[in-house]
């Protein structure tokens, strides 16, 4: 049962370990993070990029890559289409980015012919340690998906409880966020979270139980979601977070990182293996859980 995210790491080890694999790995920020990850038994490891780049930083950081495989490409580009092919043919199990833009990384990913295509959207699952609530909690969509449709969000949720119960947290409680708990026809986040929850009740969706509109409070408070007579399974006790758009999304994740003192891992899924995105604003811990969250699924 995963209670704190530090739990990730021991399911991690737990199973065969995962070979990771840094697309375009002359970063100092990524480098530190596979080299923690690798440190902790959590992944093997697979750099791609430019060699005489990886070594000098190694060597200028004090960072011990000995036991990693290590393959010369300096074209980023090059990198992260050697990288994506390297786990679409099972040779390892997680891309990560390095020193490339997202975009460089995501085409590769969705190439059609050699890339990580699953059919559904790509998006942004994170999970949180926050000390004021009584369970991990998870969100999405924080970093990818701008402004999702009612189909988007079926796709997005479907790929968040999916890796939820990767993870073993099963039936997850999906809480569809706006900014009432009443369905308001000139408020679309209302509408959407009423159209996902009839879904789900008319088996739209399996394995989850979704409910909303739900404003914030009551998605997380019993308290709150008693006094304004919500009767719901979710309401107080919501496993996902599903805001109506980036905008929403991102500031919750960055209040509960800033505000709310939580620890944090996030992934990107929806592709046929995840993907790891870590920011240079992430502290170890992050980047460490977030790796630690890309390997702890079977």
């Amino acid at each position: 049962m995963l209670t704190k995210l530090s739990d990730l790491h021991q399911m991690a080890r737990a199973q065969t370990k995962k070979k990771l694999v840094l697309a375009a790995a002359h970063d100092q920020n990524a480098l530190e993070a596979v080299t923690n990850a690798s440190e902790n038994g959590i992944v093997d490891v697979v750099l791609i990029g430019d060699k005489p780049m990886i070594e000098e930083i190694c060597r200028k950081a004090d960072l011990d890559i000995s036991a990693f495989e290590l393959l010369h490409e300096p074209d980023n580009d090059k990198a992260a289409e050697l990288s994506v092919k390297m786990v679409s043919e099972k040779k390892a199990d997680i891309v990560m980015k390095g020193h490339l833009g997202t975009s460089s990384l995501l085409r590769a990913v969705l190439n059609k012919e050699w890339g990580l295509r699953s059919g559904e959207l790509l998006s942004h699952l994170a999970l949180f340690e926050v000390p004021a609530y009584h369970k991990i909690i998870a969100l999405t969509d924080a970093a990818m998906n701008i402004a999702p449709d009612l189909k988007g969000k079926v796709s997005i949720i479907k790929n968040a409880v999916n890796y939820l119960i990767k993870l073993g947290i099963n039936k997850p409680k999906v809480a569809v966020l706006s900014a009432v708990e009443t369905v308001n026809p000139d408020m679309k986040s209302s509408m959407e979270a009423a159209a996902l929850a009839k879904m789900a009740d008319r088996g739209q969706f399996t394995n989850c139980i979704i409910d909303g509109p739900f404003a914030f409070d009551n998605a997380v408070s019993k308290k709150s979601a008693e006094l304004k007579k919500i009767n719901s399974h979710v309401a107080g006790d919501a496993d996902l977070l599903v805001g109506d758009d980036l905008d929403v999304s991102n500031a919750i994740y960055k209040t509960f990182i800033y505000f709310a003192q939580a620890k944090c891992a996030a992934v990107i899924v929806g592709a046929a293996a995840p993907i790891v995105l870590t920011s240079r604003a992430d502290n170890d811990e992050t980047k460490l859980n977030s790796i630690a969250l890309a390997a702890a699924i079977n």
